[in-house]
């Protein structure tokens, strides 16, 4: 109850809508949306962008996948637990150029096919 009285203070505060609030946001913060990739290994392909994207991140983790962030955009990508596919996920701030720019590059290096 808390979180959707929080909200109403926020929609009564800005005089905004609800859709104009939430679509500030997500130019403030473009996101991929989960993109699923068929592939035949899905392990490799998880360790080799591991090592390809680690090393020059600002914060890295195997939490749930893998997890790398940059300081204007990070992504996610962890494997189905009952099918052959990755689940792509990827973030920016303030920059949808950005945002499709390193969507197209992790799945280029992902290969495989749309699931």
């Amino acid at each position: 109850m808390v979180p959707w009285l929080l909200v109403a203070a926020l929609l009564s505060r800005s005089g905004q809508s609800l859709s104009s609030l939430v679509e500030s946001r997500i130019e403030k913060f473009p996101i991929s949306g989960e993109i699923n990739r068929r592939v035949e290994d899905a392990t490799a392909v998880m360790q080799a962008l591991w090592d390809a994207y680690e090393p020059g991140s600002i914060s890295a983790n195997q939490v749930d996948g893998i997890s790398v962030e940059y300081a204007d955009w990070r992504f996610n990508l962890r494997a189905s637990n009952t099918e052959p596919v990755i689940r792509l996920n990827v973030e920016a701030r303030g920059d949808r150029d950005l945002l499709n720019q390193k969507t197209d590059e992790l799945l280029n290096q992902i290969g495989g096919s749309s699931a």
